[in-house]
């Protein structure tokens, strides 16, 4: 059960509050962000929002004014007073706006994945369609698991982050039918060198680490597959991510 420091929702008409409803299942689009520190920071905070509004029109959940009123709302909740170590999230469809900041919970180096067969609504969107996603993950500790999600053999994503996978020295990102999410595209960005292939459940003995990147966990190293005959044969991939990801952090302008 997640517990809300706040939340919130608003007509999108006229931006009046009304009450509060998390959109999940609605068609529609939303984003997570990481709210940290006193002075308020959000890391990645303009490439999260620009690429809200972009999803927002892919939907067709798109107003003019969205954006504005978007950073009008933000600039209400935060707390100047309060140090945070939290999630931001907005959601929209047709006709409501809802934020809610809730506690960001440190992922633990001992960390399962539990693959199950389940991949989401239009995957590589940030959609609403998640409420299959919610009912594994509630059923969890999600400081030390995950769901990976599967279809077919194969491993695309997990309920809350993307997926990388070492071999050899050499990185790797499942090849499609995903979320590329803007912790991912920051990597991506970071090491000019990896392979985008088909990552099988059958092969998966054969790499030596896989990471979770993503705003809820940072980056998180997989320990272990559940009923799987797989675990951890390094960290240092894990390593190197957290080193750049802390530059990132420590770079992050006040809010």
């Amino acid at each position: 059960m997640v517990t809300y420091l706040l939340k919130k929702s608003y007509r999108l008409k006229d931006y009046k509050e009304i009450e509060f409803n998390d959109l999940w299942g609605d068609h529609g689009v939303f984003t997570t962000m990481w709210l940290f520190d006193k002075p308020q920071k959000i890391l990645f905070f303009d490439q999260h929002i620009n690429n809200l509004i972009k999803s927002t029109k892919v939907f067709k959940v798109y107003k003019a004014d969205l954006k504005l009123n978007i950073l009008k709302i933000l600039k209400d909740i935060i707390n100047p007073k309060i140090k945070y170590n939290h999630l931001l999230r907005v959601a929209i469809n047709k006709k409501t706006l809802s934020v809610s900041i809730r506690k960001r919970i440190k992922p633990k180096l001992d960390f399962t994945l539990n693959l199950v067969n389940l991949k989401r609504v239009k995957p590589e969107y940030k959609n609403l369609k998640y409420k299959q996603i919610l009912k594994h993950l509630s059923k969890l500790d999600n400081s030390k698991n995950d769901i990976g999600l599967c279809v077919n053999n194969k491993v695309f994503e997990t309920g809350t982050s993307n997926l990388v996978f070492i071999k050899n020295d050499k990185i790797f990102f499942p090849k499609n039918n995903y979320y590329r999410g803007i912790t991912f595209k920051f990597f991506k960005n970071k090491f000019k060198k990896f392979n985008y292939t088909d990552i099988r459940i059958n092969t998966l003995s054969e790499f030596d680490e896989i990471l979770l990147i993503g705003s809820g966990k940072g980056v998180a190293s997989v320990k272990k597959i559940k009923n799987f005959a797989w675990t951890r044969k390094s960290m240092k991939y894990y390593k190197l991510f957290s080193s750049k990801y802390l530059k990132a952090i420590q770079q992050c302008k006040k809010y």
